[in-house]
C-alpha cells in the first residue's frame, strides 16, 4: 500500500468519525428529545415498522429494518417504486412509516408520502434536512447533522450513511431494550448460521447414550484405559449404584498411574472426585467460555441433570465446530 493510498483511507475514516461525533452531540439538542418520542410510540404501537429508502439511503434502510424485526420490532422494507405499482397495499391502518433520505426530497419517495398522509400512517422521517418535504411531511423528524461526505470529492454517499446507520442501530438498540428483549428471544429469531449455533443449549450437540466414557469405582485401571481409548474423549466419568456422577479420570489422571499394576488399581483409587460438569440448558458459547476460563482448563466435561445423573458429554471440539464458533 503506498502512502498516498493510506493517508486517503485514513483520511476517509477521520471524516466519517468526525461525522459520528457530530451525531453523538445532536442528541443532546432536539435529535434526542425527537428520538425518545420515536422509540415510544413504535413501542407503544399495535402495527409493524413500513421502512423506505431510495439508493443508497435504502440500502441503509433495509439493513436497519433486518435488524429490526430481528429483534422483536415487527417491521418489513418497502420500495417506494414498487409501492407506486401496487405493494402500498403492504401498509395496514396501524403501522408506521420510517423514511430514511439524506436530502428529504427524494421523488420517489412522492408517491408513498402521498399514501401514508391520505391513510394517516405516521411518518418518522431520518433526514439532514429539517426543511424538506419529507420532514415537514413527518409527524416525527430525527433531523441529522450536516456532515462532509469523506470521499476525495466530498460528493459520493459516505460518511452521510455511516450517519444514517448508527442513527437506526441506536434505534434498534433502544427499541431492543424497551421491549426487554433477551437473549432467549434472540436464539429463537436466529436459529440457524453462527449466531444461532452460538446460542443453542448444549444438550443439542451432547453425546449421549452408549457414547459416554463411564465406568465404576470399582473398575479396573485396564478397563479404565480401554474405555478413554474406545470412546475417544480423554476422560471417562464414574457413576456410582444409582447411576449418580461421583467422579471423573482424565488422560491426565492416568499417566502418573502407568506404572502401577493395571488390575488390582481401580478407578475409585484415583478419581478426580470432583468433576467439572454443565446443565443441560447451558448455551455453547456460555460453556465454551466456562470451559476456557476453568483452573485448569477443561478439554471436555459431562451435562448432568438436578439429581447429577450424567445425561451426556461435551467436548471441546464440539463446541468450536457443531457450535459455529
Amino acid at each position: 500500500m503506498t502512502r498516498p493510498t493510506l493517508a486517503t483511507a485514513l483520511d476517509t475514516l477521520a471524516k466519517e468519525q468526525l461525522g459520528l461525533d457530530a451525531l453523538r452531540k445532536a442528541f443532546d439538542g432536539p435529535l434526542g428529545g425527537a428520538f425518545c418520542q420515536v422509540v415510544d410510540h413504535i413501542l407503544s404501537s399495535p402495527g409493524r415498522v413500513a421502512v423506505t429508502g431510495v439508493g443508497k439511503s435504502g440500502h441503509i434502510a433495509r439493513k436497519i429494518q433486518t435488524s429490526l424485526a430481528s429483534t422483536g420490532t415487527p417491521s418489513f422494507f418497502i420500495h417506494p417504486t414498487e409501492a407506486a405499482h401496487g405493494d402500498l397495499g403492504m401498509i395496514c391502518e396501524d403501522d408506521t412509516l420510517l423514511a430514511f433520505s439524506t436530502s428529504g426530497e427524494t421523488a420517489e419517495l412522492s408517491f408513498l408520502l402521498r399514501y401514508a398522509r391520505m391513510q394517516h400512517i405516521p411518518i418518522i422521517a431520518v433526514t439532514s434536512n429539517p426543511q424538506s418535504t419529507l420532514a415537514k411531511t413527518a409527524k416525527f423528524c430525527l433531523s441529522l447533522p450536516l456532515v462532509t461526505e469523506a470521499c476525495p470529492m466530498g460528493l459520493a454517499p459516505s460518511t452521510s450513511c455511516v450517519v444514517q446507520l448508527a442513527l437506526g442501530d441506536a434505534l434498534m438498540a433502544s427499541l431492543l431494550n424497551g421491549r426487554g428483549f433477551t437473549d432467549e428471544d434472540f436464539n429463537q429469531f436466529h436459529p440457524a448460521g453462527q449466531l444461532g449455533a452460538r446460542l443453542r443449549p448444549v444438550s443439542d450437540i451432547m453425546h449421549t447414550g452408549s457414547a459416554m466414557p463411564l465406568g465404576r469405582i470399582s473398575t479396573p485401571l485396564s478397563q479404565v484405559i480401554l474405555e478413554i481409548t474406545q470412546k475417544a474423549f480423554g476422560c471417562m466419568g464414574i457413576i456410582d449404584d444409582h447411576g449418580t456422577l461421583i467422579g471423573l479420570i482424565s488422560d491426565g489422571d492416568l499417566r502418573p498411574c502407568l506404572a502401577y499394576d493395571l488390575e488390582k488399581t481401580l478407578a475409585g483409587d484415583i478419581m478426580n472426585r470432583n468433576p467439572v460438569t454443565a446443565s443441560p440448558t447451558m448455551r455453547v458459547q456460555d460453556v465454551l467460555h466456562f470451559m476456557n476460563r476453568h483452573v485448569p482448563p477443561v478439554s471436555n466435561l459431562f451435562v448432568i441433570d438436578s439429581e447429577h445423573h450424567p445425561l451426556g458429554i461435551v467436548h471441546l471440539h464440539d463446541l468450536l465446530r457443531k457450535g459455529g464458533l
